[in-house]
């Protein structure tokens, strides 16, 4: 195994412009910062070639050039092939569509299978299909684990089980689940598996192939990059799904097929900038290397996650030793386990309270349901505000994590 170097917050974090000492930002799960690159790329995009992409003349056959390798880095970034990545405007888009192209392909009733663990953009719209004559059945949490449990799921498959929608990591529990035992057991049932990865992909290495997952969605806003989503597709369900766009889109034209008007250009170029920080925070830690892109990312991953990890464990022991505080999911910050994303009640306190005071003391932190509003509902947090959320990536510093504990000390 790869001997990991120390991690190099300090140039990682030159990288973003809005990085600010003043600030202690921890509701990256809600989304990210970007890096100079990002906005780099967004900027000459606009600059030099903000046109009709593929016509015949220079700027514009420039224009299309750039929002190509943005696709075709994203594909490696995911581990995917040629024509497998759809950009849509955000996750949640990207399923409803999704939805709508696999339905015509299911009959009256046929079963889907949804959690009320996952942010709802990878559970509405499938329930949705309930009103069309499907059968939806649901995957539920154990309430005092936050938990999804593989034996539940494997008592609700049946032989008309068509498609299993979960996530791979809780946007709110942080607990990651076992996506290859998963999507094997749905696929042994005769299924398909919808994975969301929003809440995982900015913390470990992506690779679908070897996870064999059918469809698996993820967002670049919460990977260092613009305000989009991404949705991979194994090419035999992108050619046999209906197509959403017009009518004289081929159903051979995949991505595009799926994805009502294109692309937005912009920020579909902007997303190479997401590579180049990455293959710059690599050169650095690594130095030159000729292995592919996707093995670069692995092992500039794996970096991210012994850091996060670290900087993470002290935060988990105070949460763990505080008696007024309930922390929902697993008890460890240990990176085989769960993402760097820590959510908790407090007792006789509305969680709305805390970020605001954590705020006046410089603290970002954030409370409510985060759109995981039946897991809040699960856990009998409605009432109380919802869960107060601590969530970290790799930019921050075991520095900042002593600022939180800190503030969390004087304010719970």
């Amino acid at each position: 195994m790869l001997q990991l170097p120390a991690f190099d917050v300090a140039f990682a974090r030159a990288q973003f412009p809005a990085l600010v000492e003043s600030w202690a930002l921890f509701e990256n799960a809600g989304g990210t910062l970007v890096p100079g690159q990002v906005i780099g790329r967004l900027n000459d995009y606009m600059t030099e070639c903000q046109l009709q992409p593929a016509g015949a003349y220079g700027p514009s056959r420039d224009a299309a050039e750039r929002i190509s390798e943005a696709q075709r880095l994203m594909q490696e970034m995911m581990g995917a092939e040629a024509d497998e990545v759809m950009v849509g405007p955000s996750t949640t888009m990207n399923v409803y569509l999704l939805a709508h192209a696999l339905r015509p392909l299911f009959a009256d009733g046929d079963e889907i299978v949804v959690t009320n663990l996952d942010h709802e953009a990878n559970s509405g719209a499938w329930r949705r299909l309930a009103a069309s004559g499907m059968i939806v059945r649901e995957w539920r949490v154990e309430p005092d684990s936050a938990e999804l449990e593989i034996e539940t799921l494997a008592s609700l498959l049946t032989d008309r089980t068509r498609l299993v929608c979960f996530s791979q990591c809780s946007n709110i529990a942080g607990g990651i689940n076992d996506v290859m035992g998963i999507t094997r057991l749905v696929h042994d049932a005769g299924g398909l598996v919808c994975v969301d990865g929003v809440a995982y992909a900015p913390h470990r290495h992506l690779d679908v192939k070897a996870w064999d997952v059918d469809f698996y969605l993820c967002s670049p806003y919460k990977i260092y990059g613009p305000h989009l989503g991404l949705l991979y597709s194994k090419r035999a369900h992108f050619l046999s799904v209906r197509a959403q766009n017009h009518f004289f889109i081929a159903d051979s034209d995949i991505p595009l097929k799926l994805n009502p008007g294109g692309p937005n250009h912009e920020l579909t170029a902007a997303l190479t900038g997401i590579i180049d920080y990455f293959e710059l925070l690599h050169r650095h830690h690594f130095g030159e290397s000729h292995l592919p892109l996707h093995d670069r990312l692995g092992q500039l991953f794996a970096l991210f996650a012994e850091h996060e990890e670290r900087i993470a464990e002290p935060l988990v022991a105070f949460l763990q030793a505080h008696p007024k505080v309930r922390l929902i999911g697993r008890g460890t910050a240990d990176q085989q386990q769960r993402a760097p994303t820590f959510s908790f009640q407090v007792a006789g306190r509305n969680s709305s309270e805390i970020p605001a005071a954590a705020a006046e003391r410089g603290i970002a932190i954030g409370s409510g349901d985060f759109y995981a509003a039946r897991l809040i509902d699960a856990l009998g947090a409605r009432d109380r505000g919802g869960v107060v959320r601590a969530s970290m990536v790799h930019y921050n510093t075991a520095e900042e994590v002593a600022r939180l504990i800190a503030v969390l000390d004087e304010v719970l």
